[in-house]
């Protein structure tokens, strides 16, 4: 697992580098909610299935056994900078593919009424 370097810290932002992209800072905060929930769901899964690596076949249910690695790898995954974070810096980076359905219907709305009005000055 290769994470990347994201700061940790908290740090001022240009908000002005948020509305870059989508020309609307609350549709870039909804685009960042997104990929963070994402990540988030990865990592939880990537834990899980780390954790599940530890599990025995004849564990009872009343038996607990914590595991000095399994403990170092939960430590491992606390450490790691906040989903939030990591998809703040993938989005200042260009990294983040989005898309709005609904820009670019009312894009293709647009450009056909502009072919119907061409088609009838010239018809």
């Amino acid at each position: 697992m290769e994470k990347k370097k994201v700061i940790t810290t908290t740090i001022t932002r240009n908000t002005a580098a948020f509305d870059r992209g989508t020309d609307n800072i609350y549709e870039t905060v909804a685009v960042l909610t997104k990929r963070a929930n994402q990540i988030a769901a990865e990592e939880k899964r990537e834990l899980h299935n780390r954790i599940d690596d530890f599990k025995s076949m004849n564990e009872g249910v009343d038996e607990v056994y914590e595991n000095r690695e399994q403990i170092e790898i939960v430590r491992r995954y606390e450490m790691q900078p906040k989903p939030t974070l990591e998809a703040t810096e993938e989005y200042l980076e260009d990294k983040i593919y989005f898309r709005n359905p609904a820009k670019e219907s009312a894009a293709i709305k647009q450009a056909e009424a502009i072919d119907e009005e061409i088609k009838a000055v010239e018809g």
